[in-house]
């Protein structure tokens, strides 16, 4: 049974700033803090390879002390908005109609809501009632594409149906104002919020490219190398410096066997659609894939256009090579990574 990715819609929060114009918040913010720790922080936000990001909140209300109570909310009141308005959107982009979807996933790690978003689209939007809903919650930056693969699989099992993947994520509304590790500095000047959706479908007249493959790779024992650790002030980033190593001596075993299992080697990838996660993290894929013969300028431009938005930036970097519309034959990878930590990647055929 054939899956394809019909298409991919992007949409934006409402407030866009850029690195220059967030300097002075930071400096201002970090105005107790010693000189030289002061500097340093402004340096990564300068060299962090993002010239800009898009935000929930206004940059004066990220910056004021609000309680985790305050931020949540204005999670739950901004997803909602851009999950309705970014799923309408990518119906439209695919002329489908939005009672005829069979299957919902949403995706977010960086707010709390019960129900789910997908419960107020169903009502928003009119979906029928016995469509099948998937919350994808804890899987942080690997989360765009596991969503597909959750995807893939239900469809794979029913013929003739479609499915919406959403995922919307916030980084906004966990930044820590009192949080001075370089853990909170370096999150803070990669991160920027988004929402994207994709439309999968298997029914025979299906457009767009086919998922030949798809699969995860878990890596023992590195729970701790990224996540969230939840304390009074909200959602508090983990993010251990040794994650580009971890992922350097990992490479060859995530790609190679892969993509052999599916009757394909590197030469025969023609598109790289990797996950932007920060500036270290693309410098070391880049380099791996460099000697490989591969670029990855898509994944680069995501990130200095947008920032890092966790789930939902490897459907932004998807969406550039949808839009192309590359020939017939032509072969994609995509790969993320996230908390677990795990890698996961679908191979994908035009």
């Amino acid at each position: 049974m054939e899956v394809r990715i019909t298409t991919v819609a992007k949409e934006l929060p409402p407030y866009v700033r850029e690195t220059q114009e967030i300097l002075p918040f930071v400096s201002q913010w970090l105005s107790g803090q010693e000189d030289r720790f002061r500097r340093k922080v402004l340096k990564i936000f300068e060299n962090a390879a993002v010239h800009k990001r898009y935000g929930i909140m206004s940059i004066e209300e990220v910056f004021t002390a609000t309680s985790f109570e305050a931020k949540n909310d204005i999670y739950i009141r901004e997803v909602k908005k851009l999950g309705t308005a970014v799923l309408k959107k990518a119906l439209e982009q695919a002329s489908w109609e939005a009672t005829s979807l069979d299957y919902i996933i949403t995706v977010s790690c960086t707010g709390i809501m019960i129900p789910s978003l997908d419960a107020y689209l169903i009502n928003e939007l009119g979906l029928k009632q016995d469509i099948i809903r998937l919350p994808v919650t804890e899987m942080g930056c690997a989360a765009g594409v596991s969503g597909i693969i959750y995807a893939r699989n239900f469809l794979q099992s029913n013929p003739g149906k479609r499915a919406a993947v959403i995922a919307i994520e916030s980084p906004t509304a966990t930044f820590q104002l009192n949080d001075f590790s370089m853990t909170n500095m370096v999150s803070a000047a990669i991160f920027g919020d988004g929402a994207a959706c994709t439309l999968l479908s298997s029914e025979d007249d299906a457009k767009g490219p086919k998922i030949l493959g798809d699969e995860m790779y878990h890596f023992y024992d590195a729970t701790t190398m990224m996540g969230f650790r939840l304390t009074n002030g909200g959602l508090q980033m983990v993010l251990d410096q040794e994650v580009p190593a971890k992922i350097a001596a990992h490479f060859p075993k995530i790609i190679h066997p892969f993509l052999k299992k599916h009757g394909k080697t590197i030469k025969d990838i023609d598109h790289l659609i990797f996950h932007p996660g920060g500036k270290k993290i693309v410098q070391t894929v880049e380099e791996l894939f460099l000697h490989l013969g591969k670029n990855i300028e898509d994944t680069k431009a995501v990130l200095l256009e947008y920032g890092n938005m966790s789930s939902a930036t490897v459907l932004y970097v998807l969406e550039r090579f949808m839009n192309r519309h590359p020939s017939p034959g032509e072969t994609g990878l995509m790969l993320s990574f996230g908390p677990g930590f795990s890698a996961q990647r679908i191979v994908l055929e035009w």
